[in-house]
Order: C-alpha cells, then structure tokens, then sequence
C-alpha cells in the first residue's frame, strides 16, 4: 500500500482522514480501500473523540477505479479478482460506518458510485455549495454496489432511492440538502471556517454519551418501541457514571457552558 494513498493525523481530538489520490479524484483503489481500513485502525487506537473523512484536491470520491475497470474488459482482471475488489471496498466502507465514533464526511466536490455509498456511511455530511453527488452506476453500465441498496433507501426512502439509482441523476449540493443526503451545506468562501466549527462542536461533546446515542439510533432502525426503551435505559445507564454526565449537569446549574472531557 502507498503510504501516501490515505493520510492520516489526528489534532484536538479531530482524527483526520484524508482520501489523497487528487490525480484520479481519489478513486477508491485498492490502495484508498487498504488505506481507509488501516486508518480506522489507527482511530481505534487514538484518542480521538470524532473522526473526519475529506478527500483531496478538489474531489471527495469519484468511486470505482476506471482503470481497474477497463482492464477487466479487456481479460487482463478474472471475474472473482473483480469481486474480491469489490469486497475491498466495501471493507473499507463498513469500517467506516462501525465506527463507534462519529464520523463527518467533509465534502468539497464531487461523490460519485462508491464514493457517494462512502459519503453517506459517514454519520453526518457537511459539504460545501460547489458539491455534488451520484449514484450513477448505470453511467458506466453496473448495478449498484459498496452498499447503495442498504444506505440509500434508509436516507431517502425508496421511491427515492430507486429513482436516483435508475436515472442516475447528479444532485447539486442544495438538492442533495433537501432529500438528506448532505447534513449541512456552506457558501464555498466560509465552507473550511463553517466545516471546523461544526467539526468542533462534536469533538468536544461528551464523547461517551455521542458514541451510545449513535448506537442507540442505529439499533432503534430494527426494533420495536418497547425494546428500543429498553436499550435507551441500559445505555443511559453507563453513561450516568461518565465525567461528562456530572460535568454536564453541574454546568447546567451553575448557568456556564460544560466542558467535556470525552469520559
């Protein structure tokens, strides 16, 4: 793997992961994919209280490998290497939608295909006004894949969805807002400024009570109302005994803003 395919670095509780192959608009490679996974490795064992993933020069994903792409048609890849590619990807995206963290897609420019899928398996979106992004695997005659029919459908529905997927239709960056596919979307002169304040105001919250509410969202998708009460209840139990609960709730009395610890 390149050592320069994904860069890493975490400042202030801010691990940064930066998609680096601006030449291919950072294309998810089996480099990008190798290097997204060790990334969310390295968060593992950082003390890192949320996780930002941007791509580099201009582009946030253009998806698939072309190249990669182009090869198989010509019988230089077999079929079960274009398989496992795909499942390399896909790796690389489950590691990022796992992590326990909460995890901001930083977006200026272009999502497409899997670079789209990588977008939304992040928690939230901040983007800015030049922004945009597809589902277009038809554009280059595929099905979808790296996750779309799973993600997809929970953000916009799916008449949406399958709309997006069949047409292949390019979102701008407000229409992208409207249907939920970005969070929040920033003027491109005050997008860095905007983005960091957002990046800030998760990164220092009470981190042990984000990464449980996160989990708690993502459980109550596939439960009833009864037993989502119930995993709220085992959940705010751990969390009473946080530093971040106390600090929180002393602040609140005393009238100050709190300042958490991320324990």
């Amino acid at each position: 793997m390149s050592d320069e395919s994904v860069l890493f670095e975490v400042e202030d509780g801010i691990a940064t992961v930066t998609l680096n192959e601006p030449d291919m608009r950072n294309a998810l490679t089996g480099d990008v994919a190798e290097g997204i996974v060790d990334a969310m490795d390295r968060v593992d064992e950082s003390d890192a209280r949320c996780v930002v993933l941007t791509g580099a020069g201009g582009s946030f994903s253009a998806g698939g490998d072309i190249n990669a792409m182009l090869e198989g048609l010509h019988g230089e890849v077999q079929p079960y290497e274009k398989v496992q590619s795909i499942n390399q990807t896909s790796e690389a995206l489950v590691r990022v939608h796992q992590c326990e963290l909460p995890v901001i897609a930083k977006i200026d420019g272009a999502c497409f295909g899997a670079g789209a899928n990588l977008a939304i398996a992040c928690d939230v979106q901040v983007a800015s006004e030049n922004s945009r992004i597809s589902f277009g695997f038809r554009q280059v005659g595929l099905a979808v894949d790296t996750g779309t029919s799973y993600f997809l459908p929970r953000i916009v529905g799916q008449n949406k969805a399958q709309e997006l997927v069949l047409t292949g239709e390019m979102l701008d960056a407000e229409e992208a807002e409207d249907v939920g596919l970005f969070t929040q979307v920033y003027d491109e002169d005050e997008f860095e400024e905007k983005a960091a304040e957002y990046v800030d105001r998760i990164a220092t919250g009470p981190t042990v009570a984000l990464k449980t509410s996160k989990r708690l969202i993502r459980q109550g998708l596939n439960s009833d109302l009864d037993q989502a009460m119930t995993n709220e209840a085992a959940g705010q139990a751990q969390v009473f005994e946080t530093h971040d609960h106390e600090e929180g709730a002393t602040a609140f009395m005393e009238g100050r803003d709190p300042d958490f610890e991320g324990r």
